[in-house]
């Protein structure tokens, strides 16, 4: 397959440009949104690595004045958030330039977001009509760079930050977070490493799952949900098989845009479980993620039966339905290396109760097909836990 096919300008949701090689299209993409000193927020992690080093040194040679922040953890939080603001203003930026996985991505829209604002973050968490307090003019522009094929953060609008304080994930939201312009280079994605690559693609699933079993009417969502989740079952084993497997990873990265685009219709308990559970045990967002779906699935099953046939139907699986395609996550979970339950990657039932109350209360349960109470969530949490399907 030819990979220049990949190579394309899109305008839904946002300005996007993808193909291999298209990094190159980023002081550009600066310049354009009238950045003339950008601050590039990445994560410890890649603030070393040759992608950051060459795009802050294409920046500086197209004369943008462009440096680096990157204090940000793995579930970024408030304090994280404080901190770009700080180094925004100390350097006199213009934009932000979101590189790297989905914490950066969401650190970076929040310090563009609060860059504008004279109120504390938690003053613009997703609760009623809580945005409409953002004072948008001061808000700084965003150019998203994604990284990882999981999140789909570059097209969303929202951000998701931990109050530290009192161990609770909120969503940070209002419209204009969406980034002005993205650039989806798969090539940034080639280095990640196998079980990152499994982690971030069922994350991919999960939102695009969620948006298509979620219980709003978004008939183009539903359609947006179907096709990123056939491109995953194609292309996320390729991906974690062979990481420099372009096509593959190509697909991978629109698939999480899409899955990302899609649940603007909704999320569900998959997420509603794993906020609280991120947030508590400080755990890979993905990953919570893969190892929750099939228990939040087989929980939702008697509202989600009729659409795990038609989507069993159109992923072309041996038999049409709940049992064919819960079986398919099943063993899409063992090939990828995914853990069978939450007791694996060190998470126990200490805090069971909390988390039941946390899950019912997060904003992503409004979305879940069955409106679970708090003891419905502490027995699907345990479930996760001790692995009993």
């Amino acid at each position: 397959m030819e990979l220049n096919q990949f190579t394309a300008n899109w305008n839904y949701p946002t300005d996007i440009r993808a193909g291999i090689g298209r990094i190159q299209d980023l002081p550009a993409a600066c310049l354009e949104l009238g950045m003339a000193s950008p601050l590039l927020i990445t994560d410890p992690g890649l603030a070393d690595l040759p992608m950051v080093k060459t795009a802050l040194t294409s920046c500086n040679q197209a004369g943008l004045r462009c440096s680096i922040f990157s204090q940000i953890k793995g579930n970024p939080t408030g304090e994280n958030v404080t901190d770009g603001v700080a180094a925004y203003w100390r350097g006199e930026h213009d934009g932000v330039i979101a590189f790297g996985g989905g914490s950066a991505l969401d650190a970076a829209k929040a310090v563009a977001l609060m860059v504008g604002q004279d109120r504390p973050i938690w003053d613009f968490e997703d609760v009623a009509d809580n945005w409409l307090n953002v004072r948008t003019d001061e808000m700084a522009p965003v150019i998203a760079v994604p990284t990882t094929s999981g999140t789909g953060s570059e097209v969303g609008r929202s951000s998701v930050i931990t109050d530290s304080d009192n161990h609770i994930k909120r969503i940070i939201f209002h419209p204009n977070m969406l980034p002005a312009i993205v650039i989806l280079d798969p090539q940034l994605s080639a280095g990640l490493p196998a079980k990152l690559t499994a982690a971030t693609g069922m994350d991919a699933l999960s939102h695009a799952l969620e948006a298509y079993c979620a219980n709003y009417y978004h008939p183009m969502a539903e359609g947006i949900a179907l096709e990123s989740i056939r491109l995953i079952k194609e292309y996320l084993p390729r991906a974690v098989k062979d990481g420099n497997d372009l096509e593959a990873r190509a697909q991978m990265m629109t698939a999480s845009t899409m899955g990302s685009t899609a649940f603007q219709r909704g999320l569900g308990g998959i997420h509603a479980l794993a906020h609280p559970i991120g947030a508590i045990y400080d755990s890979h967002h993905g990953l919570l993620n893969a190892i929750l779906m099939p228990y939040v699935l087989k929980a939702n099953r008697s509202a989600i039966e009729a659409k795990l046939s038609r989507l069993s139907r159109y992923l072309e699986l041996e038999d049409a339905g709940f049992d064919s395609f819960l079986n398919w996550v099943l063993k899409l979970r063992q090939q990828l290396d995914i853990p069978y339950a939450l007791n694996a990657i060190g998470i126990d039932a200490d805090r069971v109760s909390e988390i039941g109350v946390m899950a019912e209360q997060d904003p992503c349960a409004s979305g879940n097909p069955i409106a679970f109470d708090a003891q419905q969530y502490t027995a699907i949490y345990l479930s996760a836990v001790y692995g009993d399907l």
